[in-house]
């Protein structure tokens, strides 16, 4: 069980004891326990067990009794407790936006509905638009947020779901009999969300039977189905796990076909009959199999069914974008906005990582709910940048700004401090509900400042909790090419915007691509992995990132 897991548990109880109108204070433990869950970076299996763990702000005697439960015993009998007294579909009401704990008891206490499908049903028939301080209005939008979360609700974030794998992938390791354990499936091929988390599992000869007993009899399975050659887990957290079962001759065939995608595998399929190419053959290793089919090695990331066998067989795979390539780190937010972390932390963080520049990128003043960067502190601000450069050698500061583009279409601030920095990134934070024409002049004449060097976030989703506003990408991808601007893939796994199938369409148009962290902590720049993996789905080289240029020459570009 990672951490992500057992923050979910303390949010799972805090929200129950809210639901039962809990004393506030023993909620807001449990809140504040998920928090300090979340941002604990060390080993949680060893702090829980000699009970470091109490020394970490916002643990207590009680929540820390949780985690050691949780990794005991794999559940929680608090919250097994807590399911018996609260009906579950009331915690899944206040995943819906707009509906916290008050309208969700209220609408329990006033309609007696305790599950999505009845909410739906209220939603419908007007009794919903009834209730006080509700309105049609509010009843639209529930509904609306039942559907989208009918949608999303068994999917993962990825940054969620790969430090999951990690966990489950080093407890498969350790088992009896196990040579070998491997990431497979879409968090291998960097799906932007999850649903199940799958492995392969290399195993003596002989071991098969054992090793089935043992994953069924691990900490926390509540459900275990074994089926020939794999076994499928569900935890008490949710989770569901597939293990596919192989030796050490038949490995390659098993693990490309448990990376999938299914289309993938399908086409190889294809190409393998066509050329009367045994796929039950043993193949030790994915590039024997791949060979046998006349192929190179394919990246995990590109195995979608979307081309890339015509492109290994004709010896056009891209070389894809690697961490390593980075040489600049990309919109990162100061406390001089709505960051923790000063200029010149920033700037020793920077350097640290390895970066040879940083762009500081604070919110605009227009964007007060993040204590936007007012016109009077540019100049301010500015000279802590430059006292960070070389307070810092080694890594070059850069000003830079995240300037909200406004309902009109223009760029906020007036063009003379705009043009004081050495680079501004153009975003929407606002009116989200234009429709497609609307949005999509509104981004296109952000597009004609010549101050605008990178397009921030351009669809504005947020995964598995807002949709992308509407707008004709194919449009502003164009003229992104035409006129030179760079089109963000943002890094924050919550958003990873632009989406990688529009990364590669703009790789076909000629558009660059930055990557920004979006970053608001140093512990933000773990982003950046993530970002770099949604770039190598959309097929991107080094060439065709931004941050891969030095300084001077990222300067030239945006200036």
């Amino acid at each position: 069980m990672d951490k992500y897991a057992v923050r979910q548990v303390f949010r799972q109880i805090a929200a129950s004891l809210a639901l039962k109108g809990d004393n506030p204070f023993r909620i807001r433990a449990f809140e504040n326990a998920a928090q300090a869950i979340a941002g604990y970076s060390g080993d949680l299996t060893e702090a829980a067990r000699s009970g470091a763990l109490a020394e970490v702000g916002g643990i207590g005697k009680g929540t820390l009794e949780v985690v050691r439960e949780l990794f005991t015993v794999g559940r929680s009998s608090l919250l097994d407790e807590l399911r018996e007294q609260v009906p579950p579909g009331l915690i899944e009401m206040l995943k819906i936006p707009g509906l916290g704990v008050t309208k969700v008891r209220q609408i329990h206490a006033a309609l007696h509905i305790e599950t999505l499908a009845d909410l739906e049903e209220a939603a419908s028939d007007g009794r919903l638009a009834a209730l006080p301080r509700f309105g049609t209005r509010t009843a639209e939008n529930i509904r609306k947020g039942i559907a989208f979360l009918r949608r999303s609700s068994e999917f993962h974030l990825f940054h969620h779901a790969w430090a999951e794998a990690l966990t489950v992938q080093r407890a498969l390791a350790a088992l009896a009999g196990v040579r070998r354990a491997e990431l497979a499936g879409s968090v291998r091929r960097r799906r932007e969300i999850i649903r199940d988390l799958d492995f392969v599992v290399v195993h003596d000869d002989g071991t098969r039977d054992a090793l089935v007993k043992q994953l069924g009899a691990a900490p926390g399975v509540t459900e275990f189905a074994g089926k020939e050659g794999a076994v499928t887990l569900r935890f008490a957290s949710g989770s569901v796990v597939d293990v596919f079962l192989a030796t050490a001759d038949d490995f390659g065939t098993t693990w490309v076909r448990a990376t999938g995608a299914a289309t993938h595998w399908e086409q190889l399929e294809f190409r393998a009959r066509a050329r009367h190419v045994d796929l039950r053959a043993p193949y030790p290793d994915e590039e024997s199999l791949y060979r046998a089919l006349g192929l190179a090695w394919i990246p995990p990331e590109l195995r979608e069914g979307a081309g890339e066998l015509d492109a290994a067989s004709d010896g056009k795979l891209p070389r894809l974008l690697e961490e390593r390539d980075l040489k600049g780190l990309l919109h990162c937010h100061s406390n001089y906005s709505d960051g923790t972390v000063t200029i010149a932390e920033w700037a020793e963080a920077a350097k640290h990582a390895g970066y040879e520049w940083i762009g500081i990128t604070d919110h605009s003043q227009s964007a007060a709910y993040a204590g936007g960067l007012r016109a009077d502190d540019v100049a301010k601000q500015h000279a802590e940048i430059d006292a960070a450069s070389l307070q810092v050698p080694g890594v070059r500061v850069l000003k830079g700004v995240e300037a909200d583009i406004l309902a009109d279409g223009s760029l906020d601030y007036p063009p003379e401090i705009r043009r004081a920095f050495d680079f501004v990134i153009g975003s929407i934070h606002s009116r989200f509900g234009m429709d497609e024409i609307e949005m999509t002049a509104r981004m296109l004449k952000a597009m004609d400042d010549p101050c605008l060097a990178v397009l921030g976030h351009p669809t504005g989703r947020l995964l598995l909790s807002r949709d992308p506003y509407a707008i004709d990408m194919e449009r502003v991808l164009a003229k992104a090419a035409e006129q030179g601007i760079a089109v963000e893939v943002n890094a924050d796994p919550h958003r990873l915007d632009l989406d990688w199938r529009q990364v590669r369409r703009a790789r076909e148009l000629g558009v660059t691509i930055s990557i920004g962290a979006d970053a608001h902590s140093v512990a933000g720049m773990a982003n950046v992995p993530v970002g770099v993996g949604i770039a190598r789905k959309g097929w991107l080289e080094a060439r065709d990132v931004l941050n891969t240029r030095d300084a001077d020459a990222f300067l030239g570009y945006a200036r």
